[in-house]
């Protein structure tokens, strides 16, 4: 009895803790949706509060203003995130199912050289002449795919993953007469979905929040993907607020102009659909993590 007693102490010492831990990352979250649809003067003269003294939705008002231009940005980086990462995933697992064979002579050669990239890259001026002098990519939506479509991380995760599938599964294949592409994506793959989905969430985070790509090789309005017109959008306001003789010749009222409130509806704009996505992959995520990780 008193063993349970000490039991349920040490339970409800551990549930408080997690509450106050999972408290310390959804009262953040709960603030920037609230400091969103404030008022931006209320917000100067009080500060942030969970409960805004004044609802505004000028900033989300300010950012749809022409819904087109916004609505072109989501298309663009959601083509970007949805090619990008099945591109990538393609790549990657077959780069991590080449280097994880036994029987691939070159392997650990093969694995220290993409392990190396990890430690020393090419830089930015020689990325830049490869993809604009080259390749010639600038102003497609290639520039914003290519750079990002191979992570040495990423390989060495599914490298992990894949080392774990016994290698007497692949031997049985070959003897019932199965070819390589035939073993590689009629029993690899299906096998290999707990680290595809944890990898792919990787890539599909990382291709979502590009923005640098964009600033280096996009020149065309068309073609701007959704954070790098969010930036565009704040260094517009910062501009204006900043510069009184900018305002004087347009006119504009820069009190009415929302900044504070602006850049916290930006972050639920550009994190809102991820933040949808990631639920369905958790599962897969923790999974593909921890049987990567163990050793057999």
């Amino acid at each position: 009895m008193e063993k349970d007693k000490r039991f349920s102490l040490s339970g409800l010492l551990i549930n408080l803790f997690f509450v106050l831990v999972s408290l310390s990352m959804i009262i953040p979250f709960v603030m920037v949706i609230m400091i969103s649809i404030s008022d931006d003067e209320m917000l100067t003269l009080n500060g942030f509060k969970i409960i805004p003294e004044k609802f505004s939705s000028l900033a989300y008002r300010f950012i749809f203003a022409d819904p087109s231009i916004l609505l072109n940005a989501y298309l663009v980086t959601i083509f970007v995130t949805i090619a990008g990462t099945l591109l990538s995933l393609l790549l990657t697992s077959m780069t991590a199912y080449g280097i994880s064979r036994r029987d691939y002579r070159y392997n650990r050669i093969s694995t220290f050289y993409i392990f190396l990239t990890m430690l020393f890259s090419g830089g930015l001026v020689p990325s830049y002449i490869l993809m604009t002098q080259y390749l010639h990519v600038q102003n497609t939506l290639w520039a914003m795919i290519l750079p990002s479509l191979l992570s040495p991380f990423n390989i060495m995760i599914m490298r992990a993953f894949l080392l774990k599938i016994p290698g007497e599964i692949i031997e049985s294949a070959k003897m019932d007469g199965a070819s390589e592409w035939r073993i590689y994506f009629r029993m690899i793959l299906p096998l290999s979905l707990p680290s595809l989905a944890t990898v792919g969430l990787f890539i599909s985070f990382g291709y979502w929040n590009e923005w640098f790509n964009a600033l280096l090789y996009i020149d065309d309005q068309k073609l701007l993907p959704l954070q790098f017109m969010l930036v565009r959008i704040m260094d517009t306001i910062d501009v204006l607020t900043n510069n009184p003789a900018v305002t004087s010749t347009l006119n504009i009222d820069t009190s009415k102009l929302p900044t504070v409130s602006a850049r916290m509806a930006m972050a639920i704009l550009a994190g809102g659909p991820m933040l949808i996505v990631f639920p369905f992959f958790q599962r897969y995520f923790v999974s593909g993590l921890t049987v990567g990780s163990i050793k057999g």
